[in-house]
């Protein structure tokens, strides 16, 4: 039995040290997933929902696969329902008088250098193989765990990666390389 095995073990029978550990251990991927699959300013919500979900069902957790793809799982599921309820709201728009400064959120300037131009060319994939890539690229995860956490067998998310690495070379050579545009 793992660590993480074991703290959800402990946290299940109400030991509370343990499930804090739990979570501390593997908040940064379960977020890390979530601002992928989802969208980074509320990835912290969605991570707390995550677990809201998971910490109540560690009782029924029956160690078919390891604690972190069973969180992942989850945590894919909460995307997946975010996501959802985003694409049923209606379009809001905005009235000329209103102030747009207000509505924009503040970003740290050394967190939009670093990472705007690699989150957008993620943005940009298949959310198939984006999700495919953040989980065995980005998150670490094995390609078979990864597979468990989407449900789908190891041959897709392999495929899905490849697929997703030769978009995100083709990107960075268009970046690099724009279109000249001829004189007509």
């Amino acid at each position: 039995m793992g660590q993480l095995e074991r703290l959800a073990a402990q946290a299940a029978a109400g030991d509370v040290a343990a499930q804090a550990a739990l979570i501390r251990e593997t908040q940064a991927d379960v977020w890390r997933l979530c601002a992928h699959l989802a969208d980074r300013q509320v990835a912290e919500d969605l991570t707390q929902e995550t677990y809201l979900r998971a910490l109540p069902a560690l009782r029924r957790f029956e160690g078919r696969s390891g604690v972190r793809t069973w969180l992942l799982s989850i945590a894919r599921r909460v995307c997946a329902d975010h996501l959802r309820r985003r694409a049923r709201r209606p379009l809001v728009l905005v009235g000329e008088d209103t102030d747009l400064g207000a509505l924009v959120r503040d970003v740290p300037l050394d967190e939009v250098g670093g990472t705007v131009a690699a989150q957008d060319v993620l943005d940009r994939l298949e959310p198939e193989r984006r999700e495919a890539f953040v989980l065995t690229q980005l998150i670490g995860l094995p390609y078979a765990e990864a597979a468990e956490v989407v449900g789908c067998p190891v041959g897709t998310i392999r495929s899905r990666v490849a697929r997703a690495r030769a978009d995100l070379v083709e990107a960075l050579v268009a970046a690099d390389h724009p279109r000249t545009r001829r004189p007509s």
